[in-house]
């Protein structure tokens, strides 16, 4: 792709002055205080429109948006009850947006719905030389950049801090952000309180928790805010190139089909019937041990979960590992079915006290998600991103930056036609012998 240049760089801050106040960060926000970087992309607009008026018009729309999102203009601070832990100081100094353009066309990144090296240019200027070492209170927690292509499609990127939204929240962030650029209002009112998510006093640990590790180095535990300098989570391990492997619809069914016919099972949806062979198929590339326990992670929403249920609109993290866990000698000789249950019960053990359970188990051990032989599956084709409309068009596809190592994304198919993409990193030999344990 040819060069991005950059064409303005500014801050931008509340359009208004918003009360001062902190924001409690909970033992669910605290592990993921690391960046996230996402990108969109845009069709040329129908309606012919420059492109200084559409990233003025973003310029606009963020200023508007920072009143309610007052919190993303904010920074990490130490805890004022706790100076061990972090929290958000929502002093309205604002997120980084930049403006950028390339003569490449959109056509010349080929496929766009999984994560590649050239999208790495279209959040060139979102990072800072020396921000490693900054402190978390010169940092902002968000940063955006909208690049034009030659041929006149966009593409709209962010890098955010995790540990302000989760998927769902992000996703509510950037709906509002959508309205905000077509001059209409709030879709949903933002509630960044976490109160909800408060450990117990004293914490009960009432269930085993296999989703979390206790932390194993200082740099595993984003709990301690030590020299308060900025973590940068999982940077430092080296990728294998990054690998999409596609699921045609009938393979979907057929594998549905495989999990029910032995009737031990009374449904099988697409994500349960994907989940468990992706499972199996990693553990075994992988080549780990047959005495080995693979545990495979995913997240579970658990708004509607606790009790009283989480307020409509909540902007932080709610979405909770879920896990599988079996041997890898199961994983190779159990049933299709046996594998799917292992990972609906990975759901159905979430009630109000299992959450809470967990947050106090955080509590106590100060953890990380599970480190020991697992991976992390996240369906970011369940986000709903794609209903998202602009004022300069309607989005065209969505998807991760880069894969961070352990994660195993779901991504949306070709357009419209049911299947998925599994995108995943691993050496060739192991996705080679993946893919044909995913397809046996």
């Amino acid at each position: 792709m040819e060069g991005v240049k950059l064409v303005e760089k500014v801050v931008i801050v509340p359009e208004k002055p918003t009360n001062r106040r902190r924001i409690f960060l909970s033992n669910l926000d605290l592990p993921l205080v690391a960046y996230q970087e996402s990108v969109s992309f845009y069709d040329p607009p129908e309606k012919k429109i420059s492109f200084s008026e559409s990233y003025n018009t973003l310029f606009r729309a963020l200023r508007s948006l920072l009143v309610p999102y007052d919190f993303f203009a904010g920074r990490l601070v130490p805890a004022l009850e706790d100076n061990r832990r972090l929290e958000i100081d929502c002093n309205g100094a604002g997120v980084v947006v930049a403006a950028a353009r390339t003569g490449a066309s959109l056509s010349q990144l080929g496929g766009l719905f999984s994560p590649k090296p050239n999208f790495k240019q279209l959040v060139a200027f979102l990072s800072e030389e020396g921000e490693d070492e900054m402190e978390f209170k010169d940092k902002p927690l968000l940063y955006i950049q909208l690049t034009q292509f030659g041929c006149g499609s966009l593409a709209l990127a962010s890098r955010y801090n995790h540990c302000v939204l989760d998927g769902a929240a992000a996703r509510d962030f950037e709906k509002n952000l959508a309205a905000f650029t077509r001059g209409d209002d709030l879709v949903i009112v933002p509630n960044p309180d976490r109160t909800i998510f408060k450990a117990r006093n004293p914490p009960r640990i009432s269930h085993p928790h296999h989703e979390y590790s206790k932390p194993s180095e200082t740099r595993d535990n984003f709990f301690s805010v030590g020299g308060t300098r900025c973590a940068n989570a999982m940077h430092s391990t080296p990728q294998n190139k990054t690998r999409l492997i596609y699921i045609p619809p009938l393979r979907i069914d057929s594998l549905k089909m495989e999990a029910l016919k032995d009737g031990n099972l009374k449904k099988c949806t697409t994500f349960h019937a994907i989940a468990a062979k992706v499972w199996k198929a990693r553990s075994i590339a992988t080549k780990m041990h047959d005495e080995v326990r693979s545990t495979m992670l995913f997240p579970v929403d658990v708004r509607r979960i606790l009790v009283p249920p989480v307020p409509i609109g909540f902007a932080g993290n709610a979405l909770v590992p879920g896990f599988a866990r079996a041997s890898v000698r199961e994983l190779k000789e159990k049933d299709d079915s046996y594998l799917v249950r292992k990972v609906q019960k990975g759901v159905e053990r979430f009630d109000d006290e299992y959450v809470r359970s967990g947050i106090d188990w955080l509590e106590v051990h100060r953890g990380v998600a599970c480190k020991e032989n697992s991976f992390s599956l996240v369906a970011w084709f369940r986000l709903g991103l794609e209903e998202d409309e602009f004022s300069w068009g309607k989005l065209k596809y969505a998807t991760p930056v880069v894969l961070k190592p352990g994660l195993v994304f779901l991504l949306p198919g070709l357009e419209g036609d049911g299947g998925l993409n599994i995108c995943l990193d691993l050496p060739d030999d192991q996705v080679d012998e993946f893919h044909r344990l995913l397809m046996e």
